[in-house]
């Protein structure tokens, strides 16, 4: 995966983002093991549906949980997929094809403060 430091991409909050493979980083955020396997999994993610498709499933799925209770974000199956396993460093060598699929029944994790 390649990783491009930036001031301008992720917007917001965010510490970090995945587009197509790419990792862009804000200046001084630490890559912890943790959120490279995050993103890792989301790149895996990305391969499963041909790229395109992900960012329409995942942005469709975002608008659809907007009015939902709880974190929209936190709970895009994509995303819960990611959280629930980002601390397993040998998750993608046993992770099954469409696992985000199954995660939807998994509780989302708490934000960090």
């Amino acid at each position: 995966m390649k990783i491009i430091r930036s001031r301008y991409v992720p917007f917001g909050h965010f510490s970090a983002i995945n587009l197509l493979g790419v990792l862009f980083v804000h200046p001084g955020v630490y890559l912890s093991q943790e959120l490279l396997n995050h993103e890792r999994i989301h790149t895996r993610q990305m391969l499963e549906l041909a790229i395109v498709p992900f960012y329409i499933a995942y942005v469709l799925e975002w608008l659809v949980r907007l009015p939902m209770r709880g974190n929209a974000y936190r709970n895009i199956s994509f995303e819960r997929e990611a959280y629930a396993h980002e601390r397993e460093a040998d998750y993608l060598a046993r992770r099954r094809p469409y696992a985000w699929l199954r995660t939807e029944k998994d509780k989302p994790r708490k934000l960090k403060p």
